[in-house]
């Protein structure tokens, strides 16, 4: 994969997790797009660990809330987000 395919496509879920975010938590997202996007490419790693712990995050607060639907919405992005950080190795297989 080329680097800004793999920029880009992290970049992509993020916009999606951020969409799907509740307010207050829209800004944590876009910071961790923003270092998908203007940093170095071997930071993406760790930024795809930091989304997927956000992403957690965020579906345990829907849950909380009762808020079945953006529970949904979330959880689906996050498994979108893992299948690709993994199938492009910037997170483990496990």
């Amino acid at each position: 994969m080329t680097q800004q395919y793999l920029i880009g496509e992290l970049s992509a879920h993020l916009g999606q997790l951020e969409a799907a975010a509740a307010r207050d938590a829209a800004p944590d997202v876009a910071q961790l797009r923003h270092e998908a996007e203007d940093g170095p490419l071997t930071g993406l790693g760790t930024v795809a660990v930091r989304a997927l712990a956000l992403a957690d995050g965020l579906c345990w607060q829907s849950l909380a809330r009762g808020d079945t639907a953006a529970f949904s919405r979330q959880a689906e992005i996050s498994a979108d987000l893992r299948q690709f950080g993994v199938c492009a190795r910037l997170l483990p297989d496990s």
